[in-house]
């Protein structure tokens, strides 16, 4: 951050040759800047690169006001809050103003009078960008007054003013975000009325407070988002404020494992425990975002909610913590996660999911199993062949060997939640076979990752029929 510029006076503004600007006409000139320089606007947004930034620029040059739509969990609020980057680091307002008016183009009574009173003299503060972003929560009970502003009692009594003086108007938060960047969350619930209220200002300036008509062409930019899902379950955007609205872009979840990856570590990055005791292996972090996917395609899963991004984030810090408590009750320094650590991802999954009816049939903790379950299925089958549920007699599978282990002695092999690494790894190491497979299908596997390897070929038998696997209420046991 700059320091603050230290002209305090509209006079020394002036004599400084500063000039004022409009919001969109800032964040539109600081874009090209950032455009020609190759930087970036959007730092940590992964995904968007070729869809939604594209659009999203395209609309600030256009100087649009802009509604993002998408599911939840798009980072629909996070592009909006990025954009507070665009603006100028520090701009001039005068002093006291309650609507941060612009020294050189004042729009309120108070500032014309102190202007007209003090002149040159006129105090002057300065505002930086990170204050220069509202945002409210579109509810049911938002009324106008919150919005839009009411006459204030209380203000009308203090400065002994009848109700008909425009100055015992309370403004409420548009007005006060004047000059700002202002976002209304979820749009569709806002009541009808409450969104007819919001035409004027969009499109003329003028606000109407009680039957006083006041002109002010407040300078807003106007960021808007919304759950496609509200349309039909809780409201929708009226037509003529819709119509009002410069641009619409569509968000959408990650279109890869590789991208949803990037967008758990980049999240995650704060988190040391990955650095100083947790190692996870690649293949578990694939296997975390592909459950995200399976959630997403699940007849169980309500698709009109979407599965929020924030499911793979959480559920990656509930799996660092399955590992870390194991790790303190044994004693181990550091650990590497497991694939039975996965149990511990089940409650992040639960809270984010909405079920259609099935789904609670089945029950919240049954389908998040069933989706890790899927998530592995799936994934087995790019690094492993393919498990035929039909075999010919007399030749052997690729996995018979694992097979037969197990068939001989009735073999079974026991992974209990709280094991030492010395235990976790003597009991699979026990599985000569598990040690072919690898050689021959995953020869470059990480030394590191062999372990959690070996348990995924166990789980993927498991889920095709292959093993018996059973949950018990301190770990796994495979027969």
């Amino acid at each position: 951050m700059t320091e603050k510029p230290t002209i305090k006076t509209l006079g020394s503004l002036r004599a400084s040759g500063y000039t004022s600007k409009n919001i969109k006409d800032e964040l539109r000139d600081n874009l090209k800047t950032k455009i020609r320089n190759k930087e970036s606007v959007f730092e940590g947004i992964f995904g968007y690169e070729n869809t939604v930034i594209p659009q999203l620029e395209h609309a600030i040059l256009s100087r649009h006001n802009i509604n993002l739509l998408g599911l939840r969990g798009q980072a629909k609020t996070r592009l909006a809050r990025m954009m507070t980057s665009l603006l100028d680091e520090w701009i001039p307002f005068i002093a006291g103003s309650e609507i941060n008016d612009d020294p050189l183009n004042p729009i309120s009574r108070f500032a014309k009078e102190l202007i007209e009173k003090e002149g040159d003299n006129t105090p002057i503060e300065w505002l930086h960008r990170d204050e220069r972003f509202f945002e409210k929560l579109a509810t049911p009970d938002v009324t106008v007054a919150d919005l839009i502003g009411d006459v204030d009692p209380i203000k009308a009594a203090n400065l002994k003013l009848s109700y008909a003086d425009d100055r015992v108007i309370h403004f409420g938060m548009i007005p006060r975000a004047n000059r700002c960047i202002f976002v209304i969350n979820e749009l569709p619930d806002l009541q009808a009325r409450i969104q007819v209220s919001l035409f004027n200002i969009l499109q003329e300036g003028d606000v109407q407070i009680r039957g006083f008509k006041v002109r002010m062409p407040l300078d807003i930019q106007f960021v808007f988002t919304a759950n496609p899902e509200d349309y039909t379950n809780r409201g929708s955007i009226v037509t003529p404020l819709k119509d009002r609205i410069g641009s619409q872009i569509l968000t959408h979840y990650p279109e890869s494992i590789t991208i949803a990856r990037e967008i758990t570590n980049y999240e995650s990055n704060s988190d040391s425990r990955q650095k100083n005791g947790v190692y996870v292996p690649a293949l578990a972090k694939d296997l975390l975002e592909q459950i995200g996917f399976e959630a997403r395609e699940s007849e169980y899963v309500d698709s009109k909610s979407g599965v929020s991004a924030r499911m793979s984030i959480t559920a990656f810090e509930n799996l660092l913590s399955t590992a870390e408590r194991r790790s303190l009750l044994t004693g181990d320094e550091t650990t590497s996660v497991r694939l039975s650590d996965f149990v511990g991802i089940i409650p992040a999954i639960t809270g984010k999911v909405e079920l259609v009816y099935e789904g609670e049939q089945e029950g919240a903790e049954a389908v998040a199993q069933l989706l890790i379950d899927n998530a592995i299925r799936t994934l087995f089958t790019s690094y492993f062949p393919k498990v035929e549920k039909l075999e010919k007699k007399n030749i052997d599978g690729p996995f018979s060997q694992i097979t037969d282990w197990f068939l001989e002695d009735d073999g079974f092999l026991e992974i209990t939640d709280e094991s030492s690494d010395e235990n976790y790894a003597k009991s699979l190491n026990r599985i000569d076979p598990l040690d072919q497979i690898i050689e021959k299908y995953q020869p470059d596997t990480q030394p590191e990752d062999i372990l959690f390897l070996k348990e995924f070929i166990l789980w993927g038998l498991a889920v095709n029929k292959k093993l018996n696997k059973e949950r018990f209420r301190t770990g796994v046991f495979f027969s």
